[in-house]
């Protein structure tokens, strides 16, 4: 029997942990066949080339180099050329996963080729449309033939949308496989250490989407927040490529207290996370991977799609408020106890693998779907 090809479309820095582990886990089964693409919407090498040093991710076999633009722009540049590549390599399945300009390029240019659309971390929503990520899922979602879910309230967002259960998988977070299996090693390097810093005696903060970094007075009014804050407790913020150059517009100066430092690789960031007495952030994936880790977080946002992050996790919602950043010291002494979710247990990959197979096989999705359903559900008292 010809083996069947899987092709993954990653362009950002968050699509690389969230694909890894799945694509390590089909590396392994006789029948599929892998090829990684990269659309080039993260092209700075500090977000790009050291995600594919670390993770379990070979160099693509096609680099777009889509680079910055609009958001229109962007994605007519990743829609347009990879139309290209699916029409060459013909794949029997197109994975995309999360929600960037990349993710939404990848699913339409599949489905306009009759290819079917596997979208990873699908049925998230933060029911806010002013958030270009939030059209970017919702349209992927009903493109898809195939959806890979993390959470419970993901399957009820898609469920709510008139979404066929029979789409829908529930396999949990791939993106938490990839902090499993680099935790050690990140325990290892204790690289608070190398800022002068104690383990728990540092805010981490991790800051970059344009609501926040492309408000000239919002992000004034952060930095200054931030600097205030780190009088009490040091504060460590390595930025993003693009919120570098927003503060070199703002003549931002760090102090001792407030460090500023280029993009981290992947290793050195966890351990950053790991020792952190608190982040402060409007990632969606470090909302995760806090609440995996029990460190608490303040999300600099007035809404998030991944709501369990705050019913299990460790995650607060600030607003879009610089002011209330003076809360955070306060805020981290009365840390409650996190519940890791459902199935972010470090074997998504190999869920979301099972569910892919069976679906290339054409064996039916439905038992395992429905198996993890079961598992997922909490144990009687």
């Amino acid at each position: 029997m010809a083996r069947k090809l899987v092709v993954h479309v990653v362009g950002a820095r968050p699509n690389y942990m969230k694909v890894a582990p799945l694509y390590e886990a089909l590396a392994g089964r006789p029948g599929v066949e892998q090829a990684l693409i990269h659309t080039g919407q993260h092209y700075d090498p500090a977000v790009r080339d050291v995600f594919f040093a670390e993770l379990p991710l070979p160099e693509p076999d096609v680099q777009l180099e889509v680079g910055s633009a609009s958001h229109g722009e962007q994605t007519a540049r990743a829609l347009s050329g990879l139309e290209r590549v699916f029409a060459e390599l013909r794949p029997d399945l197109v994975v995309v996963p999360g929600d960037v300009n990349s993710t939404l390029a990848g699913a339409l240019a599949a489905v306009k080729l009759q290819i079917p659309v596997c979208h990873l971390e699908a049925g998230l929503r933060s029911f806010d449309w002013t958030m270009p990520e939030e059209h970017n899922r919702r349209l992927t979602d009903h493109m898809a033939a195939l959806l890979l879910t993390h959470s419970a309230e993901a399957g009820d967002n898609l469920g709510m949308e008139g979404v066929s259960p029979d789409r829908i998988a529930f396999v949990g977070n791939t993106m938490i496989d990839t902090l499993v299996a680099g935790l050690q090693r990140a325990r290892k390097l204790a690289a608070w250490r190398h800022y002068g810093l104690g383990r728990r005696r540092y805010i981490l903060v991790t800051l970059h989407r344009p609501a926040l970094v492309d408000d000239p007075e919002l992000l004034h009014e952060t930095v200054r927040a931030l600097a205030q804050t780190a009088r009490t407790l040091p504060v460590l913020f390595p930025a993003h490529p693009r919120t570098l150059e927003r503060l070199t517009r703002l003549s931002f100066r760090p102090s001792p207290n407030l460090i500023l430092s280029s993009p981290l690789p992947y290793s050195r960031f966890l351990s950053l996370e790991d020792g952190a007495a608190a982040v402060i952030t409007d990632s969606g994936g470090v909302q995760e991977e806090t609440t995996a880790l029990g460190v608490p977080c303040f999300t600099l946002r007035d809404n998030t799609e991944r709501p369990v992050t705050i019913s299990h996790g460790t995650n607060t919602l600030l607003g879009l408020n610089p002011s209330s950043i003076a809360d955070v010291p306060a805020l981290i002494e009365r840390r409650r106890p996190a519940i890791r979710p459902p199935l972010w247990d470090g074997r998504a990959g190999e869920r979301a693998a099972d569910v892919v197979e069976a679906f290339l096989t054409g064996a039916s999705k439905a038992p395992a779907a429905q198996s993890l359903a079961v598992a997922a559900r909490p144990a009687a008292q």
